[in-house]
């Protein structure tokens, strides 16, 4: 029943009664109604709906405190319990709204999200639209600005959004019980993917039909074919590069880093506004069981943030890998456009489904072709060979010394000569948990590999040096198996092997190319190389420039012409994962003790202290040897304890005191079931 209230002469009401000012977002309209401190929410939103009468679906409409910045969601509590007093201005608005996301592949689509779930729910919401598994990989980005521009231009020339007509995303868990009996109808979740369900595969690309078919229902993203999102787009003009932000520095791409929001905190909640564009992008950099047919879309996003990355300069690389960077882009946009089956991948094929899934657990497995010979069984493979190891030290040159070393097991020992192998090794390394990075350069002749071995105070760094290319697959094989504690006695080795040879061989180039199709054919190498390459050769002709580039990226096409459209992806996002600076997140913080701003860096596993000007590691924790860690909003403080020793960082947000409660009480890690990640990571504070 209404509240009136008990009016006295003198103006005044002395019934305790006292007005709630509302705005209804829908309808532009303020409202004022009489209430007490022990209404609850759910009353108050039907008697504002009593009071409106406007007949309009209000089952996805909740109460937003402006000045708290907060969510009424808790329906069966009351004013008094929130704090709500008559000073307070209370918006009414629904929970799901516009937003305008930015795909991996630079493609603009709108999509209705929940601004009341926190952003791990809401993006969870948009993987399963968008029918990408493992959601926890991906988060949401704020769009960097360009300091150079000192004003913002409407974005005239931005792709066409697409807007999803679908199943409208779950609404949030704390839902009015009322809003049924308001206006009976609830929304429903897209159902979720199961993998033990015999799919029907796309002609094209690999993907599942029948479920991506139900999520998508007559959205434009079906319409018989899903493969929208997992069709590569080639960039169509060298302007589109040069019109796009790039960081000029280490401290550019941490600013940048500033901007991902907060998986604890909803879109509301960190003045994210309707319409607004914001960037999914994979975040964490580790990805698990990529199955070309299960993950098409999953697959060509992260080859699309793959190839923005080295196109943008975001990560650095050789030459020699940027050509073949550039002869798997050139390969992947033909076979794209094509619409013969031949060049598309293998999914058309048919295959008994019970080999198919054992096959498909066999990758998962991470078995690999298996050999059936005993000797694999009984005995474990050694390595012996001369290399060269050298251990960095500051002000010293990189001066290697040569060394008799053998691998066996997970432990590489060093000998002065090959006559002392069977005496007390010079130099002794267990590589369990080590970091394994290449430092290829093909046309050099260089093969080398670092490493970074865990010790009680940190981590050492060891860089060995091979004399050929066989030699270096071999020992990067049992280095990166051993990291993972496992020998070269794993079925997987001669596989991991025989990928090195095959990466090392798409960067050859052929002395004696014998190149099939003429330089004037559709392939442009400004749209495929980064700026940096195009600038070194600026005091030539450009016609010349782009016949001498067009010319080396066909050699390098030479070695993977050969590859159907999924496995070019699959190679291109390999070898984007084994350049030297992948996995690692550079942001700002302030050490205790320190004045000034440095540079963080922090992969999956470790937290680094980085030279902002280098790059240079200056010192490695790593997350194994973490006892726990704390936030003290108070002080603004991140507490990291490590076995030896304890790292304070300095946040860069400040928050409100019933926020800070809220987020030490659920930043709790949580186990992934593929890599140790962090459903609320604790670096999301920086």
């Amino acid at each position: 029943m209404a509240l009136d209230g008990i009016r006295m002469p003198d103006g005044c009401y002395a019934d305790g009664t006292w007005e709630l000012k509302m705005h209804v977002t829908d309808l532009n309209r303020d409202v004022s109604l009489r209430v007490t401190g022990e209404i609850h929410i759910g009353g108050v939103m039907l008697k504002l709906v009593e009071k409106l009468d406007v007949k309009k679906d209000w089952s996805d409409h909740a109460l937003w405190w402006e000045k708290k910045k907060t969510w009424l969601l808790k329906t069966h509590w009351t004013l008094d319990k929130y704090g709500i007093q008559a000073d307070a201005r209370l918006l009414f608005t629904p929970q799901q709204k516009l937003l305008r996301l930015q795909l991996p592949n630079m493609k603009h689509m709108r999509v209705k999200v929940n601004f009341s779930d926190r952003v791990f729910k809401a993006v969870s919401d948009i993987c399963k639209t968008f029918n990408i598994r493992h959601p926890e990989e991906l988060s949401l980005l704020c769009k960097p600005r360009d300091p150079k521009k000192k004003k913002k231009k409407l974005e005239e020339a931005e792709e066409e959004a697409l807007e999803l007509e679908g199943p409208l995303l779950t609404p949030g868990s704390g839902t009015s019980p009322i809003m049924p009996l308001i206006s009976g109808s609830i929304y429903s979740s897209p159902g979720l993917y199961s993998k033990t369900m015999t799919p029907t595969y796309d002609s094209r690309d690999g993907s599942p039909l029948s479920p991506t078919t139900a999520w998508f229902g007559d959205s434009p993203l079906s319409e018989g074919n899903p493969s929208i999102l997992a069709v590569s787009q080639p960039i169509t003009s060298p302007d589109i590069l040069v019109k796009m932000y790039k960081p000029q520095s280490l401290l550019d791409k941490a600013k940048i880093n500033q901007g991902w929001l907060d998986s604890s905190r909803s879109l509301m909640e960190q003045d994210v506004k309707e319409n607004e564009v914001l960037l999914l992008r994979f975040k964490y950099h580790s990805f698990f069981d990529l199955n070309p047919k299960y993950d098409a879309i999953r697959v060509n996003q992260l080859y699309e943030q793959a190839k923005w990355a080295i196109l943008l300069e975001e990560i650095e690389c050789t030459e020699e890998e940027m050509m073949m960077f550039a002869a798997l882009q050139y390969h992947i946009n033909k076979l794209s456009i094509m619409s013969s089956d031949n060049h598309m991948n293998n999914s058309e094929k048919e295959v008994d489904e019970v080999d198919a899934a054992l096959s498909d657990l066999e990758i998962t497995l991470e078995g690999g072709k298996t050999s059936n010979t005993l000797g694999d069984i009984t005995s474990i493979p050694e390595l012996a060979d001369y290399v060269k190891v050298f251990k960095p030290k500051k002000l010293t040159l990189k001066g290697y010394k040569q060394y008799w070393c053998t691998f066996k097991d997970i432990t590489i020992s060093c000998y002065k000569s090959r006559e002392e192998a069977h005496g007390t090794p010079a130099h002794q390394m267990n590589l369990r948990g080590c970091e394994v990075t290449p430092d290829v350069n093909i046309s050099a002749q260089k093969f080398n590999i670092k490493l970074l071995i865990p010790v009680a105070d940190g981590m050492n760094e060891i860089w060995l040096r091979c004399d050929a290319e066989k030699q270096y697959a071999q020992w990067m094989a049992a280095c990166r198996l051993a990291s993972k504690g496992k020998t070269m006695a794993d079925s997987s080795y001669n596989l991991e092997v025989q990928n090195i040879l095959s990466f090392l061989k798409m960067q050859h180039m052929n002395p004696d190319p014998q190149i099939i199709e003429p330089i004037t054919t559709d392939i442009n190498p400004e749209c495929l190389v980064s700026p940096r390459y195009l600038k070194k050769y600026k005091n030539k002709q450009p016609g010349f420039v782009r016949d001498l580039i067009s010319a080396r990226i066909l050699e390098a096409h030479q070695n993977v012409a050969q590859m159907s459209l999924i496995e070019a992806k699959m190679r291109f996002i390999q070898a984007w994962q084994s350049l030297p600076e992948f996995g690692i997140t550079h942001f700002l913080a302030k050490f205790q003790g320190g004045k000034k701003d440095e540079l963080i860096g922090i992969t999956y596993n470790r937290l680094i202290r980085m030279d902002a000007s280098t790059g240079d590691a200056i010192k490695t924790w790593r997350f194994s040897n973490m006892k726990q860690w704390n936030v003290n909003w108070e002080i603004k403080m991140v507490r990291c304890n490590f076995n030896s020793c304890a790292v304070f960082c300095a946040l860069s947000r400040c928050r409100t005191q019933r926020e800070r409660h809220r987020v030490n009480t659920e930043l709790i890690p949580l186990s992934h079931t593929h890599k140790v990640m962090l459903k609320y990571p604790f670096w999301q504070v920086f």
